[in-house]
């Protein structure tokens, strides 16, 4: 059985557990906390991940001590403004996390951090929208995600809200993005790596605002620059090098196993064990770390859509592999530290 690849670029695809299980390891340390920083919830189709499979992911042997929900369109309100329609994708997580918090499905606090959605295109008045998330939340809510993922080859397909070009520097969508800072909250930005200067601009003219950049930047290997691989490594380099210099940015260092051209793991026979993972990973896990820093970077799921390419205990033992010669404090940095810090998470 081979698993069903999924069409490249920023595209989803449902998980083959007959071909996961192909692969079964131990967890390496166990004991280890870990905070995971970006899984969704979801139930479109063919395409379900919901409290009961995340909990049996949770139960895979590492200590997840905590998570946080990221925004993915999920639960929108039917009725009602449209502005609004996103804060019951909040109602459903902050449920979610009640019921973890319960204790009914053990000591993990799944969505304990919740990053929702407000279209910052609404200038000041997402405020309105974003009071609405906090209060949504229950004490949950810690700021939005705004996917601005946009490319100018045609190939590229635009992130979910089908951002024009140069949508960061817009000002009526800073105007929106403003409002972050009033209320304290985070902003997780998903874009695409030629991107990444436009973000170093806008983390540089808001440094109130914490800003997470997904999925180490979204390089981009298909299409146009899946003969560019070198030179393109090279320009996500130099260009996170240049974010860095931003000490409100910090990097979720994960999501490479999306179908973003670089790997092919989802389409072999089998999936890839945790040392093959960490060997195809170490170049960008290893750069970010250098240019941010431990007490920068998070080590992140993305799951289900990374799920494609590996379990969830082999993940982890992916970044535990890579994370191995890392000292007591910057392991604890980039596995729970710089995401309980990030999120005002409170760890037991």
């Amino acid at each position: 059985m081979t698993n069903t690849p999924p069409r490249l670029g920023n595209s989803l695809a449902p998980p083959n557990p007959g071909w996961l299980a192909k692969v079964s390891e131990p967890a390496l340390e166990p004991e280890l906390p870990i905070v995971d920083p970006h899984h969704h919830l979801w139930e479109r189709g063919d395409m379900v991940y919901m409290y009961r499979d995340l909990l049996e992911d949770l139960r895979a042997g590492h200590n997840i001590v905590a998570t946080v929900f990221i925004d993915c369109r999920s639960m929108y309100r039917k009725e009602g403004p449209t502005e609004m329609r996103p804060v019951g994708e909040t109602e459903f997580v902050n449920g979610v996390a009640a019921m973890f918090a319960s204790g009914a499905y053990g000591p993990s606090r799944a969505c304990a951090g919740i990053v929702s959605y407000a279209d910052l295109r609404l200038g000041a008045r997402a405020r309105e929208v974003l009071e609405a998330q906090i209060a949504a939340g229950n004490g949950r809510f810690r700021g939005i995600r705004y996917a601005t993922g946009w490319d100018r080859h045609e190939e590229i397909r635009r992130t979910h809200t089908n951002p024009p070009e140069g949508l960061m520097a817009d000002r009526t969508w800073r105007e929106g993005f403003a409002q972050l800072g009033k209320l304290g909250l985070t902003f997780d930005a998903w874009l695409y790596h030629p991107q990444l200067r436009e973000l170093a601009e806008l983390a540089g003219a808001f440094p109130d605002v914490p800003v997470i950049l997904d999925h180490v930047g979204g390089p981009l290997g298909y299409g146009p620059y899946a003969s560019r691989h070198e030179e393109e490594f090279a320009a996500w380099k130099a260009s996170m090098a240049e974010l860095a210099r931003r000490p409100n940015v910090a990097v979720k260092v994960g999501g490479l196993g999306m179908p973003m051209g670089w790997f092919d793991f989802y389409d072999r026979p089998s999936p890839p064990t945790s040392q093959m993972l960490a060997d195809a990973f170490r170049p960008w896990v290893e750069t970010c770390i250098e240019l941010f820093g431990a007490e920068r970077c998070m080590f992140e799921s993305n799951f289900p859509v990374d799920k494609v390419t590996s379990s969830y205990a082999v993940l982890w033992n992916a970044f535990k592999r890579l994370a191995a010669k890392a000292s007591a404090a910057e392991k604890t940095a980039l596995f729970s530290g710089t995401a309980a810090r990030v999120y005002k998470l409170a760890l037991a």
